[in-house]
């Protein structure tokens, strides 16, 4: 990332033909330098805040195109600074025209999340919820829009303010303490300083077990559809997806690859992978996709293992798909039923791909296997974030340690270490505390624009 002095411009809106594209420009000459080039009503430098002015961009003599203008005067804007917006018809030609345009006046070319970056940088939203800015762009389905929105509105900030205030105030009687040690007075008794450390760990393990159901909300859930050639696992995908995305075909070994499709069931996004048939095959491209089938099992959330009612129950790949995958995230599931089922074997669910029979149920056990016991409401702060699971996980170990070393009655500059040490893994979630690695780590993965 470059110096927050410069002043920088990007596509605001996708690539392509469209109504209308947007170029955002933010920096301190933002406005002036979008003033060298447009021609209005009304110099854009004695323009209020908040205000949208008609004219048109000049090239010295050539008009480039009739534009809406858009200012933002620091610091309200989103990112804090003096910031505009070129609206223009939608052809990249001209888009392009205006953006090199304004390279030639010393704008330089936005970088990935560099708007978001100098917001944070500007103290207009937190770390976290920065994050959630590529999130709310990023989400497939309600749900995790829902809670990226929740994210983005501060509502994991203020819990993890709240408990960096709850820590403060717990290392600032220690650190007294020391202070006061050739006194020795007592600031806070040994009982009343383990009853607090344990009651913010135990908000901390609350946050951290979030962590499995913000994950799902956000990211989805893996399912691969596994089974020996010719149970009917095309024919379940097509079915689920209502369209027909998959060849099926009564010879075996029909899928030769993977197919990845999504569908979003109650607002949670199951990310569906149709494998290929597993079994002994000198074929090598079959061979190659039955690779990629154990692959897949491997890295499902959950496994569909699919038979059909004309099919022996295959204890074999049953045993390896237990190997390759945990058995709670395995449902067993036996096609065709409508040719009815006279085996001993009992199934964890029986249904029909070409009639229907039994879908709704599978579905629903899909969607219990995501949510598991989870009863986190809108209002609840949950983390989905793998750098905030981890800051947390850091947070707790250092708490634990605290807590050790004040019932092992040492001294009290070993308490305040860890509980400081604390303070700084929360205080890396919301950007108290934080490093240039971590930012452009984190800003990079948006969109240029954004």
């Amino acid at each position: 990332m470059s110096h927050i002095e410069d002043t920088i411009s990007a596509l605001a809106t996708p690539l392509g033909f469209g109504a209308i594209s947007i170029i955002r420009v933010s920096g301190e000459k933002s406005i002036a330098m979008v003033d060298a080039i447009f021609t209005g009503k009304v110099k854009l430098e004695k323009a209020k805040s908040h205000t949208v002015h008609y004219g048109n961009i000049f090239d010295s003599d050539e008009m480039i195109d009739d534009v809406l203008i858009s200012v933002f005067k620091a610091p309200n804007s989103y990112t804090g600074e003096d910031s505009v917006e070129i609206s223009t018809h939608g052809n990249p030609l001209i888009a392009n025209k205006i953006l090199e345009l304004l390279t030639r006046k010393n704008v330089r070319l936005a970088e990935p999340g560099e708007f978001t970056k100098r917001a944070f940088l500007n103290n207009r939203m937190d770390l976290s919820q920065a994050e959630a800015v590529a999130d709310v762009i990023s989400s497939h389905t309600e749900a995790s829009l829902r809670g990226a929105r929740n994210q983005l509105n501060g509502l994991l900030s203020r819990k993890v303010d709240e408990l960096r205030m709850l820590l403060l105030n717990i290392s600032s009687f220690v650190e007294l303490e020391l202070d006061f040690a050739e006194e020795d007075v007592k600031f806070i008794e040994q009982g009343e300083l383990i009853k607090r450390i344990d009651h913010v760990q135990s908000e901390i393990d609350s946050l951290l077990k979030t962590y499995s159901f913000g994950k799902i909300m956000r990211d989805g859930v893996n399912v691969a559809l596994v089974g020996i050639p010719n149970v009917g696992k095309s024919s379940l995908l097509n079915y689920i997806l209502k369209e027909s995305r998959a060849i099926v075909s009564e010879i075996p070994g029909t899928t030769r690859d993977i197919i990845r499709e999504e569908v979003s069931i109650d607002g949670i996004l199951f990310k569906l992978y149709d494998t290929a048939g597993i079994r002994f095959s000198e074929d090598l491209i079959e061979l190659e996709g039955i690779y990629r089938s154990r692959d897949a099992v491997k890295n499902a959330d959950l496994v569909l293992y699919i038979n059909d009612v004309e099919q022996e129950f295959d204890q074999t790949l049953y045993q390896e798909i237990l190997i390759l995958n945990d058995r709670k995230n395995i449902l067993t599931v036996l096609n065709k039923i409508d040719k009815g089922y006279k085996g001993a074997v009992s199934y964890d669910i029986s249904l029909s791909a070409l009639t229907g029979e039994g879908i709704i149920e599978l579905l629903n056990r899909m969607k219990d296997h995501a949510l598991g016991n989870s009863s986190f409401s809108e209002k609840t702060a949950i983390v989905s974030n793998l750098r905030h699971y981890q800051c947390l996980s850091r947070a707790k170990e250092n708490l634990i340690t605290a807590r050790d070393s004040a019932m092992n009655n040492m001294s009290g500059e070993f308490v305040s270490v860890d509980l400081r040490n604390t303070i700084n893994c929360l205080g890396e979630i919301i950007g108290e505390v934080t490093s240039e690695d971590i930012l452009n780590n984190i800003f990079t993965k948006f969109c240029i624009g954004k």
